[in-house]
């Protein structure tokens, strides 16, 4: 399968990447330097030219904080950027598949969310992956949408190898235990796309590892598995955090995979098998 992935130097893309690149696809990785997704005439003339089966768009501004302040660059990258892509896609009969978000939602629901409830996105980085969502749709049955989130994987920042770091630097950690969600890891999350793009699967899917906890919990889990103390980090409300965060976070980020349980699609395994499994790599 000829496999165009944008945003190939991110943390989800290199590991997209690599899992194409291992399956025996025939890979075409772009980063920010060599395509701007921004840029309608770049966006058309790569993907015409490749002519690729498939587009896995991981490229996306995904600085919470900062989209919040400057609005207008969030949704020309995550929202616009999308539908040069779909338009190109078209062109060439590709399929697309489109990386997305948890913070769609409002993080009010009681229970986890699944693909049929309501986006109500309360934060700019938010809105506009809600946007980039339409705009991929817009394809109909050659678009998917994977939301996903808590990403953590061996390339690039995230909160796996941050606990690690501030566990080596101090005697005490505080993580709020107010917002809730379940850990996708990349290697995981990048053979479900994969599989999604093989299968030319149409319409949302909620891909996560499974199990849920707190940022609370989850930094717990991250020491523990390197051999420290759960004793040394402590619970905070985010009202607490000093400074406070630009960006409203969804106190409830939980994903139901229900589109790939309903399917018969076997789910991620437990996010603590792929920690500890990442932990060992790191």
């Amino acid at each position: 399968m000829r496999i165009l992935v944008t945003g190939a130097r991110g943390q989800l893309g290199r590991d997209m990447a690599l899992a194409c690149e291992a399956a025996g696809d025939t890979l075409f990785a772009f980063d920010r330097d060599t395509l701007d997704v921004t840029d309608r005439n770049a966006v058309l003339g790569a993907i015409t030219t490749i002519r690729p089966d498939a587009v896995i768009h991981c490229a996306a501004w995904t600085a919470v904080d900062a989209c919040e302040a400057d609005p207008d660059r969030a949704f020309a990258t995550n929202a616009l950027a999308v539908r040069w892509v779909a338009e190109a896609c078209e062109r060439v009969h590709a399929h697309l598949a489109h990386i997305s978000t948890d913070y769609v939602f409002d993080g009010t629901k009681s229970t986890a969310y699944h693909e049929w409830d309501t986006p109500n996105p309360q934060s700019a980085y938010g809105a506009s992956k809600l946007a980039g969502e339409h705009e991929a749709l817009a394809l109909g049955a050659s678009a998917t949408v994977v939301r996903t989130s808590w990403v953590c994987g061996e390339f690039g920042n995230n909160m796996v190898k941050t606990i690690m770091r501030l566990s080596a630097e101090r005697p005490e950690l505080s993580f709020v235990d107010d917002q809730r969600g379940h850990p996708s890891f990349c290697t995981d999350l990048a053979l479900m796309v994969r599989r999604l793009v093989l299968d030319r699967r149409s319409g949302i899917h909620h891909v996560t590892n499974q199990g849920d906890v707190s940022w609370f919990e989850f930094a717990q889990a991250v020491v523990v598995a390197t051999g420290k103390s759960a004793d040394m980090v402590r619970p905070i409300a985010t009202a607490d955090l000093q400074p406070p965060r630009p960006a409203r976070r969804p106190a409830n980020s939980m994903l139901d995979n229900a589109v790939l349980r309903a399917a018969g699609v076997p789910l991620l395994p437990d996010f603590r098998e792929s920690l500890a499994t990442l932990i060992a790599r790191l």
